[in-house]
């Protein structure tokens, strides 16, 4: 009942003159997206999703009302969260309670059929925006290709007794340069044992990277299996040489260094992350070159399961990652190492999420110490720190 007095109260309040034309026995009769869009959405949303003017409108909009003909808006969301919104309504995905439900009055195939017309809305065809389905859950050392506008603030703690302490913090911005690219900043905050004893803290060496993808592809939807995929970024990177080489705040030379990464999204909202690569100073004074492998596996699930066996709470996406490391030095070895982890959101808009692991040295212990890392991961581009809880 709620949830059709929504349908009938957003026409009025976004244009008096479309509340007579578009009343709930009409709107019920209506069949394809198309004709749900123009009596429901368009008066708010605008005709292709381009927005509709303040003025005619009747309200003032949100910062987070969406123009979905804007790519840069709308390709890179979630279908699940499309649908959601649609169903529930902003406040189920902590937007404004303008958006009202649709879930009692509309089948989920008229869902299905308004979130592909929303998607159509984006006609940047000079460009390829990949799609959200191909994000997946970002690990804590393995990097993602998928390009994206987020804050990340990593920390790892050495958590083995008996050896000595030491706290590791990156701050990293990540910056999209239109569809396809990634502009990177990351600047470790350090605080590492001193030969002498105690602690030393400071700014290491820090790193820029652009990052490209060359390949995407998403398949078709599986019914209750999710959707299949993969993509495939480039990286270049320079780490310069910013740190105190002498109280152990970086190696006190710049660093060259190139990787690939490749996602592969799986059935049953799993996924396999690999990122393969290799670091060239540019002396080889104090440090040799080296090369490395990370690797992601895992997969996620969500809090009240209610809709067609998907749920739209809260996220959770438990993983391992295996890494491997060698120097490309006379007698060196492959130094391996395992980390389970978890990552879970923490705002019902789902662009603040939380990730905590245990690194576990796998050989060469002895210089290698356990550590605990976590991270918390800011999605800019999806709102505000303090918005969406």
């Amino acid at each position: 009942m709620c949830a059709a007095l929504a349908l009938l109260l957003a026409p009025v309040l976004c244009a008096p003159w479309l509340a007579r034309a578009a009343n709930l026995p009409d709107l019920l009769g209506l069949h394809s997206a198309r004709q749900i869009w123009l009596g429901a959405c368009a008066a708010c949303h605008g005709a292709n999703g381009e927005g509709t003017p303040t003025y005619v409108a009747g309200f003032q909009q949100p910062d987070s009302f969406p123009q979905f003909n804007q790519c840069d808006q709308s390709a890179d969301e979630y279908t699940r969260d499309y649908t959601e919104i649609i169903r529930d309504g902003g406040p189920a995905r902590g937007f404004s309670q303008i958006m009202p439900a649709f879930g009692s009055v509309l089948t989920s195939a008229q869902i299905n059929g308004l979130v592909a017309l929303i998607r159509s809305f984006c006609t940047d065809h000079d460009t390829s925006w990949p799609p959200g389905e191909l994000n997946p859950p970002r690990a804590l050392i393995t990097d993602k290709a998928f390009p994206e506008n987020e804050w990340i603030l990593t920390t790892d703690i050495n958590a083995q007794r008996g050896r000595p302490a030491g706290i590791a913090n990156e701050i990293e911005s990540e910056n999209t340069v239109g569809s396809t690219n990634e502009v990177d900043l990351s600047m470790p905050v350090d605080w590492v044992a001193q030969p002498g004893g105690g602690l030393y803290g400071g700014i290491g060496d820090v790193t820029t990277g652009f990052s490209h993808v060359f390949y995407q592809h998403l398949g078709n939807d599986l019914p209750l299996y999710g959707n299949t995929g993969s993509i495939l970024a480039l990286q270049g990177q320079v780490t310069w040489a910013t740190g105190n080489a002498a109280r152990r705040l970086g190696t006190g030379e710049t660093q060259l260094g190139a990787y690939a990464m490749y996602d592969v999204i799986l059935p049953h909202q799993l996924f396999l992350q690999l990122q393969p690569g290799g670091e060239l100073p540019l002396h080889t004074y104090n440090l040799p070159r080296s090369v490395f492998l990370n690797t992601a596996f895992g997969g996620t699930f969500y809090q009240a399961p209610r809709y067609e066996g998907m749920g739209f709470g809260r996220q959770w996406s438990p993983m391992v990652e295996v890494t491997a490391n060698r120097n490309l030095a006379p007698g060196a070895v492959t130094d391996w190492d395992v980390m389970p982890e978890f990552q879970v959101s923490l705002n019902r808009r789902q662009n603040i999420r939380a990730d905590l692991g245990y690194l576990i040295p796998v050989n060469d212990t002895a210089d290698r110490p356990r550590q605990v890392w976590f991270y918390i991961e800011w999605d800019w581009g999806d709102g505000g720190l303090f918005e969406g809880w």
